[in-house]
């Protein structure tokens, strides 16, 4: 079995929580994604169901572990801030390799990272002027990561994943709120805001 969809290409996170929370994917991720687990299970088993999800989320992965090379290398963030960035980044690197193992057990093929000039298109790097607009992407990005992470969670096939993709959320939620709060914007006021 060799599983490999949906790519990274199919996913637009940039702007999600302030933009509407609006993703772009397609086909079987979708279902998973929208927590429809009959839906995507229709287009193959449990265990290809989890591939495609797990293979979803590897994605963004690889472009979160990207989007803290470039900002790491932007000469935008001061020198108290990187040493932040590069944690986080490695937070991803180990989610990469735990995702991409994963993958591997269940008998899928892991998706592959995209070069560096693919994601600095992306996530538009060339338009980040200060480091306030750098951890500010940031956010947006770790943000939207909670939200597909915690709308998969219904639709996977075994409480492994599911647990291992609820750790996810919470280094995600954890990265947000460094971010967040960094920048200055608090906490949510309303309960439940994550994955609504």
């Amino acid at each position: 079995m060799e599983i490999i969809k949906p790519s990274p290409d199919g996913i637009e996170r940039r702007g999600f929580l302030r933009g509407g929370g609006k993703l772009a994917v397609t086909g079987a991720a979708l279902a998973i994604l929208a927590g429809s687990e009959g839906i995507a299970r229709a287009a193959g088993t449990a265990a290809e169901a989890d591939i495609v999800a797990l293979n979803t989320i590897l994605g963004l992965d690889h472009e979160a572990v990207a989007a803290y090379d470039i900002a790491i290398g932007s000469g935008l963030l001061t020198a108290d801030v990187i040493p932040v960035a590069r944690q986080f980044r490695d937070h991803h690197k180990g989610h990469r390799d735990t995702l991409i193992l994963e993958i591997e057990r269940a008998g899928g093929r892991p998706a592959e990272a995209k070069t560096i000039q693919d994601y600095v298109v992306d996530i538009d790097a060339a338009s980040l002027e200060n480091q306030a607009q750098v951890l500010q992407l940031a956010a947006s990005l770790e943000g939207a990561a909670v939200n597909v992470y915690i709308n998969a969670i219904p639709g996977l096939g075994t409480e492994e994943h599911a647990r291992l993709v609820s750790r996810l959320v919470a280094d995600e939620t954890m990265h947000w709120t460094v971010l967040t709060t960094a920048l200055g914007e608090g906490l949510p006021q309303q309960a439940l805001f994550f994955g609504a």
